[in-house]
């Protein structure tokens, strides 16, 4: 039997294939060809396959970042910006120290994890001592850590005799992440991935500290009455979603483009909100899902190549899926309240960090 929200993702993804049919219709293209094409292109050969999962890993680093920080009532768009600063900062470690490989590279996604983390975490000092909403200042460090690429790849670490947004010199092969076989796709990225999500969920569900962050997303004034520090717990979201953005970046440089790049962020933290809406917020489901629109993304380019279908139809696609969640979660909630089966709301992150279900101040503030 399907539950309440089973249904409704049911739901979703039936309305969004059949727009999708629509879709590839308008197009001129037979939606059975291009819906066989995306899978062909995405998973259909190991080729493909590695390079879905090189999409796969920053976006789930990315969206498992996100599951914590939303969790705790807080929208923490600056993600974008952290993987930038964890990728400068394994650039850095690549391009500055000498030794064997196997020593620079651990050290390289240690930097890029620190450097993410305070990236994160300044985002969180605007806001809980400067006033600044979260959305707003994560957007802002966005820009301020994109430009601060730009300037590295153009001023201190351009290539030689030229200064050229391209990227920067390659760095040594032996810091590059190791590979599975010929494929390009990192074993040691995927390993850490996969243990990333693990520690996640655990986080989440299996500890005391989940239970607390969550509280204070809950109702902030409500968890700081019950005598949690709201102020550090949400401090903390920050470092730990930010330190996961920064290990999304040093795989990115060390794992992928093996240089530092000006759109090195690959917009894996603003796709990573999508994965984390469909999945509901549980760190559970964000493997699957992300896996899902990395595979679109891949298998759309494939379209492009063998009948025409511009790429960008795979954003349409994704973000199609996920309206139709929130609006057949909306249509089913409507329903039930009619019949008066309501079930509790889930706790949901806005702009304010709190869902407010006890409006009086707590006693002598955060």
């Amino acid at each position: 039997m399907i539950t309440t929200s089973g249904r409704h993702v049911v739901l979703a993804v039936v309305g969004s294939v059949v727009l999708a049919f629509v879709l590839f219709l308008a197009s001129g293209a037979n939606p059975f060809e291009a819906m066989g094409l995306l899978v062909q292109g995405s998973i259909g050969s190991p080729r493909q396959l590695s390079t879905t999962l090189l999409v796969w890993i920053p976006l789930t680093l990315a969206a498992a970042s996100l599951v914590i920080t939303f969790s705790a009532g807080l929208w923490n768009i600056g993600v974008e910006g952290q993987i930038v600063l964890g990728a400068i900062g394994a650039t850095w470690v690549a391009r500055s120290v000498g030794g064997p490989g196997w020593a620079v590279i651990p050290l390289a996604m240690i930097v890029a994890v620190v450097a993410g983390s305070l990236w994160a975490m300044l985002a969180g000092v605007l806001k809980l001592y400067g006033g600044v909403n979260e959305i707003f200042g994560g957007l802002g460090l966005d820009f301020v850590a994109t430009g601060f690429a730009t300037y590295l790849i153009i001023g201190p670490w351009k290539r030689d005799g030229i200064a050229s947004t391209s990227g920067t010199e390659l760095f040594r092969e032996d810091v590059w992440l190791p590979t599975i076989g010929g494929e390009n796709v990192s074993w040691v990225a995927l390993t850490l991935v996969v243990l990333a999500v693990i520690a996640v969920v655990l986080l989440m569900s299996g500890t005391s500290f989940g239970l607390k962050l969550k509280a204070v997303g809950t109702n902030l004034h409500s968890a700081t009455r019950l005598g949690i520090p709201a102020n550090r717990y949400l401090l903390v979201a920050f470092a730990l979603g930010g330190s996961l953005a920064g290990l999304a970046g040093s795989t990115q440089v060390l794992g992928f483009t093996h240089k530092l790049v000006p759109s090195v962020s690959g917009g894996f933290g603003f796709l990573g909100i999508l994965v984390v809406l469909l999945a509901g917020f549980r760190p559970i489901l964000v493997a699957p899902i992300a896996f899902f629109f990395a595979a679109i993304t891949v298998g759309t380019t494939f379209l492009e190549l063998r009948i025409g279908v511009d790429s960008s139809v795979g954003g349409v696609l994704q973000g199609l899926l996920v309206l139709f969640v929130l609006l057949s979660g909306g249509w089913l909630r409507r329903r039930q309240a009619m019949a008066g089966t309501v079930p509790p709301e889930p706790a949901v992150p806005t702009p304010s960090g709190e869902v407010s279900a006890d409006p009086a101040p707590a006693a002598g503030g955060v």
